[in-house]
C-alpha cells in the first residue's frame, strides 16, 4: 500500500513538474508588443507521409488558435519545413491540413526549404519584416529554441515576439514530463538565453 502511494505521489509530482516547466518555457523571450499586423510561424516536424502526422496536426491547430482575436486586421500564418522523404514538404502538408480539415481560409505562406530549426528561422525572416507581432508555434521547448535563434539572427525582429497559444494546462498531460526532459536536453546549448527562462515575462 505504501509503495503504491509513493508511486502515485511520484506520478503527481512528475505531472506537475512537466506542466510547470512547459508553462515557463511558453512565456520566455516574449513581450506584450501591440500592433495591427501579426505573423504566426508554425514549425514543422518530420513528416515522411503525404498527410500531416499527429504532431504536425497538433502544431497546425495550435497555430490557428494562436491567431489574435482582438481584431488585428493583417494576419498571416507561415508554415515552415522542407521535404522529409516523399517529395511533400512539411510546410505543404500542414497547409493542406489547415485548409482541408480545419477549413482555415486566411492568409497562408509557405517556407519549404528548411531542414533544421536554425534554417526555419533564417528562411522565414523575409516573411516577417513588415509585421508588428510575431508568434512562433511548436512544443514549448522547441518554440523557445526558435525564439532564441531569432534573437541571435535578428534581434530587431525578436523584439516583436509575443506569446503563442501552444501551451494549455492539461493538454498532453502524460507527455509533458517527457517533453520537459527532452526540452532540457535540446536547450542545453542555449546558455545565454536559458538565463532568460528563469525570469519569464507574463
Amino acid at each position: 500500500m505504501r509503495r503504491r502511494t509513493g508511486l502515485a505521489m511520484a506520478g503527481v509530482v512528475a505531472l506537475a513538474w512537466g506542466e510547470w516547466v512547459n508553462w515557463r518555457w511558453s512565456r520566455a523571450l516574449v513581450g506584450n508588443r501591440p500592433g495591427a499586423s501579426e505573423a504566426v510561424v508554425v514549425l514543422g516536424y518530420r513528416n515522411p507521409r503525404s498527410t500531416a502526422n499527429f504532431i504536425n496536426r497538433w502544431r497546425v491547430r495550435a497555430g490557428i488558435r494562436s491567431l489574435d482575436a482582438d481584431g488585428t486586421r493583417d494576419v498571416r500564418v507561415v508554415f515552415s519545413g522542407g521535404a522529409t522523404g516523399n517529395g511533400a514538404t512539411e510546410a505543404q502538408v500542414m497547409a493542406d491540413y489547415a485548409r482541408s480539415v480545419l477549413e482555415f481560409d486566411g492568409t497562408l505562406l509557405l517556407e519549404e526549404q528548411s531542414t533544421t530549426t536554425w534554417e526555419n528561422i533564417a528562411n522565414v525572416v523575409p516573411l516577417l519584416e513588415d509585421v508588428d507581432r510575431i508568434k512562433i508555434v511548436s512544443q514549448p521547448a522547441h518554440a523557445l529554441k526558435a525564439r532564441a535563434y531569432l534573437r541571435r539572427q535578428r534581434p530587431d525582429l525578436a523584439e516583436r515576439l509575443v506569446r503563442a497559444d501552444d501551451y494549455r494546462p492539461g493538454e498532453w498531460p502524460a507527455g509533458k514530463p517527457l517533453l520537459a526532459l527532452y526540452g532540457l536536453w535540446t536547450l542545453r546549448g542555449l546558455k545565454a538565453d536559458e538565463r532568460k527562462v528563469s525570469h519569464p515575462r507574463t
